[in-house]
């Protein structure tokens, strides 16, 4: 919607500059958001906030609660990256990092390895404030980073970034697509009802009400999705539209289930090493030699 938008795509050229100068070492840029990026945020929020209550997994809303205490989360105010991640190091050991843009799935989940969430830091275009065709920061911030302040799901999460070291490109799609139908569109039980742990439902508000409710709104043809039960080696294989709503959810009993099921599927799949994170340094240590590649700098 901005493309034709000479101020907003000015706007989007300054924050891909400031991410693409950020450095590990320094900290995260503070963002000056306008109260035109503001009012869409807000807009969003107001959109959101009633399904939450709904929809989304206990861990989720007590995740939420915690970014409102100590982020800055308001529907009147857009929580900046760097609190987020000081927030989230201290909490369970992730962090955030500002990306320009999309990155290949395996430069992607390499950083989940390291538990670090890579995280645009521009909003979509006000014209369409509940419109997105990329992830922007309604989605990064809204569905992604609460959900990294629970323990089992920050866990889940780096189990499919370590067993992504050293993968076959084959097996990385096969993580791309469980990391797809878990983080991005999972779903677990609570009692008798199924909650959203996905970031793609958490930020949307009509798909978390289909994905979700007993009505199913807004599926096309009026059918309701299928529901399976979360099994890694089904999701692995399990194609998926990206523009429309997931005609598929995986249904996990916990996240706890989910994570525990996430990690024999990792362990099974072939690999030249088997990858562990020291939180203590940073690090991730390998448990046998490996050979440099033909043809790869030493530095």
């Amino acid at each position: 919607p901005g493309f034709n938008d000479p101020v907003y795509r000015a706007r989007r050229a300054e924050l891909t500059r400031l991410a693409q100068e950020h450095t590990y070492d320094r900290p995260i840029a503070v963002i000056d958001y306008s109260p035109e990026e503001i009012e869409t945020w807000g807009a969003v929020w107001d959109k959101m906030e009633g399904l939450w209550d709904l929809y989304a997994c206990k861990e989720y809303k007590k995740s939420l609660q915690l970014m409102k205490e100590n982020c800055g989360y308001s529907r009147d105010s857009i929580p900046q990256q760097r609190d987020i991640s000081d927030f989230l190091k201290k909490t369970t050991n992730f962090q955030m990092r500002p990306v320009a843009g999309l990155l290949s799935s395996r430069d992607f989940l390499n950083g989940l390895a390291f538990r670090v969430f890579f995280s645009t830091q521009y909003i979509r275009h006000h014209s369409k404030p509940l419109y997105t065709p990329e992830p922007d920061i309604c989605h990064e911030l809204l569905g992604h980073a609460p959900m990294f302040a629970d323990r089992d799901f920050a866990d889940f999460s780096q189990e499919i970034g370590l067993a992504s070291l050293g993968a076959s490109d084959e097996d990385v799609q096969k993580l791309a697509f469980c990391y797809w139908h878990s983080v991005e569109f999972g779903l677990c039980r609570e009692g008798d009802k199924n909650k959203a742990y996905g970031a793609g439902l958490l930020s949307s508000f009509g798909e978390l009400e289909y994905a979700c409710s007993d009505e199913h709104p807004g599926g096309e043809d009026g059918k309701p999705p299928e529901i399976k039960e979360w099994n890694p080696a089904v999701a692995a294989q399990q194609e998926f539209p990206i523009t429309t709503y997931q005609p598929v959810y995986f249904l996990a009993h916990s996240l706890q289930d989910a994570k525990s099921k996430m990690r024999r599927f990792c362990e099974d799949l072939p690999r030249p090493f088997f990858a562990l994170h020291n939180a203590q340094n940073d690090t991730v240590h390998i448990d046998r030699p490996v050979r440099r590649a033909v043809g790869c700098p030493d530095e």
